[in-house]
């Protein structure tokens, strides 16, 4: 058995690997992890969650928050205090007592992202967070200033590519029909999220959506539990829970008879 965390292209050339000598593999992959906030969210707590839920660890997390889809009615206050919290953080060395925002993995890593946000600005959308209130911030360095991206669409590979760092891409809907369409208009499905005070709503929009993990009012989180697996090129397979010890192993069959 052959289990892999990465990207789709290694994912695939692994699952060729294997298959030549029939061996089993579990594979997560890359993830383009989506939100939806409903009219009826409480804001704040939304605000407050799908702040980290982008920018934790830089937005380096497997299932951290990659665009955000939100209800035309809260759209204007949501991202306010969005971008309000956003510039809260201070990005720093990480070993600094004050730091709440490291640096990417590597300076290539950052400057991917920062391509993906000026692509989406010459393209027409706009970037609300100005890099010069983030001292550390510099080209060439992993040191990435956390960016908010508005007026974006589904042609820009800000809404579409997974961009694995401290950027966020948030567009309005008019209904949760729209949201479901937006959601599952991507290559990935690892997990996805809702805000809302409707628990039959957040599951019949649950149904609907191609995703492996759905969340409701909370974002980026395990449970030991619960299955964690993905759909489409987010991968195969899962692990956590029963079923992912089930999936580690190959069941036996015993048919014993007694004969007198």
């Amino acid at each position: 058995f052959v289990a892999f965390t990465g990207s789709v292209e290694g994912g695939h050339a692994i699952q060729r690997a294997a298959a030549d000598r029939f061996i089993a593999t579990g594979l997560e992959l890359g993830g383009k992890d989506p939100a939806y906030v409903r009219a009826d969210a409480k804001l704040d707590h939304a605000i407050e969650n799908l702040v980290d839920g982008s920018f934790f660890n830089s937005g380096q997390s497997c299932c951290g928050i990659e665009r955000i889809y939100v209800h035309e009615s809260v759209y204007d206050r949501f991202v306010e205090g969005f971008v309000d919290l956003t510039y809260g953080y201070v990005l720093d060395d990480p070993l600094k007592p004050e730091t709440t925002l490291g640096p990417m993995v590597r300076a290539g890593a950052a400057e991917f992202v920062r391509g993906q946000a000026a692509e989406a600005v010459k393209q027409g959308a706009r970037a609300l967070i100005d890099p010069k209130r983030f001292p550390r911030d510099k080209a060439g360095t992993p040191y990435l200033a956390p960016q908010v991206i508005v007026g974006a669409d589904h042609t820009m590979r800000v809404m579409t590519e997974e961009s694995f760092g401290p950027v966020i891409g948030i567009m309005k809907v008019k209904s949760d029909e729209e949201a479901i369409l937006r959601m599952n208009d991507s290559r990935y499905g690892l997990t996805a999220a809702i805000w809302t005070q409707d628990e039959a709503a957040a599951l019949r929009i649950g149904d609907a959506v191609e995703t492996g993990t759905w969340f409701m009012n909370r974002c980026d989180y395990l449970d030991p539990e619960l299955a964690w697996t993905g759909v489409k090129d987010s991968g195969r397979g899962c692990t956590l829970s029963k079923l992912g010890f089930d999936y580690l192993t190959r069941p036996k069959s015993f048919h014993l008879r007694t004969v007198a």
